[in-house]
């Protein structure tokens, strides 16, 4: 999964693209060579101006926050980070896709028990005490 991913269900209002290196990188605590560092190590994607000139939004800098966190709280070093970051979006989107099949069951669902219909069980077991067999 790419560290991109992380940002699928993004809050607009975050994604804005309005810093500059320099002003991204004050932000973060980190000098300017090292969002260079990140995104050439796939940390971090900052959009491009027409001129190619590099913008943060709030959730990179979010990002670079936490990504210095890592390294210097924690002593991770860089392609752990990456990993992480990857696990993190992983686990977002496993979350989101839980949330929509539980949505759809529900909306599934719902019919059958609010018209009052009789839904017949698709399989029964009994278990051994009641004198169920194994299925």
């Amino acid at each position: 999964m790419d560290v991109d991913d992380r940002f699928d269900r993004a809050d607009p209002s975050e994604e804005g693209a309005v810093y500059v290196i320099s002003v991204a990188a004050e932000l973060a605590g980190v000098h300017p060579q090292t969002l260079r560092i990140y995104e050439r190590k796939g940390l971090v994607r900052p959009k491009r101006t027409s001129g190619n000139t590099r913008r943060y939004s709030k959730r990179d800098i979010d990002l670079l926050r936490q990504i210095q966190e890592m390294t210097q709280e924690f002593g991770i070093n860089l392609a752990g980070v990456k990993r992480i970051i990857e696990m993190q979006a992983e686990l977002a989107a496993l979350r989101a896709r839980m949330q929509d099949l539980e949505d759809q069951l529900r909306a599934a669902d719902t019919p059958a028990r609010s018209e009052g219909q009789i839904v017949p069980l698709r399989s029964v077991f009994l278990p051994p005490w009641d004198g169920g067999a194994r299925p």
